[in-house]
């Protein structure tokens, strides 16, 4: 996978120059719309994705393509062996806000399960990847080392990283249930996972199924290959062999050791 890794590194930092570039413009120019979902959309991330989407098609043109901002979602995914999910904002919220809370993702699902993945942070020059055997992780200048999940086993000792935009009731009761009082908003799922990958935090959990495959599949393989887990809220795999791209069963994501426990204790939360 080393040609697949270069390539969607290349293609994440110049689309993380690119948004930075048009956002610095000012909020005129990034001409927020809504989509369905009442989903903000920008003019950044419409250029971001046409950069990635046509970079990809150009290196690897026997490879199915799935865009959050595509306009159509080929149904060849479901059976072709190389899917690309690509997210050229994850965080667009906090992108608009002008917060760094925002990346690029690029993820390969091989077979149907994450195989490589690219969560590229801009604003901070933090580059996570994973080529399915081991989780990197470039902070800046500083060299390249590995991502391993944290050695947290108690529940009273849980870091929790959520959403910083769905802050309702449900999670409330998640971190009542759970004991959690350190709890750090951040907009991008793949930096919350990341920092799970990197030892900083230990637990992620999105109740509500507003995610979809560009969502998972990036953060999904850099967290699996630093140790992690990954599951819906059932404790059942994050699947990308179904034609529903959506999360309809939330997330939970982990450093492997609390997985189970957690769930446990959230069973009833989720009926």
């Amino acid at each position: 996978m080393k040609h697949e890794i270069e390539r969607a590194i290349e293609l994440a930092r110049a689309a993380g120059a690119l948004v930075t570039t048009i956002r610095a413009k000012g909020p005129e120019a990034l001409a927020v719309e809504r989509k369905p979902g009442d989903e903000p959309v920008t003019v950044a991330d419409r250029a971001a994705n046409e950069l990635i989407v046509s970079g990809l098609r150009h290196s690897f043109p026997d490879d199915v393509i799935v865009s959050e901002e595509s306009a159509a979602h080929d149904q060849a995914r479901l059976t072709a062996e190389r899917v690309w999910y690509v997210d050229p904002i994850d965080g667009t919220k906090d992108f608009i806000r002008g917060e760094d809370g925002f990346a690029v993702m690029i993820g390969l699902c091989v077979a149907a399960r994450p195989r490589v993945g690219v969560v590229f942070q801009p604003t901070r020059e933090r580059l996570y990847w994973a080529d399915g055997d081991a989780a990197w992780l470039v902070d800046g200048a500083a060299p390249a080392r590995r991502l391993t999940v944290s050695t947290v086993t108690e529940a009273d000792g849980i870091r929790m990283v959520a959403s910083r935009s769905n802050r309702g009731p449900e999670l409330d009761q998640v971190k009542q249930t759970l004991g959690i009082t350190d709890d750090l908003p951040l907009g991008s799922v793949g930096l919350k996972l990341g920092l799970i990958a990197a030892g900083e935090r230990d637990l992620y959990v999105n109740p509500w199924p507003k995610c979809k495959a560009w969502d998972t599949c990036a953060p999904e393989a850099i967290l699996v290959a630093a140790g992690g887990m990954f599951t819906d809220t059932k404790g059942g795999p994050i699947r990308y062999d179904e034609e529903d791209l959506a999360r309809r069963r939330g997330l939970v994501a982990s450093n492997g050791r609390i997985h189970a426990g957690v769930l446990a204790r959230l069973g009833h939360l989720f009926a």
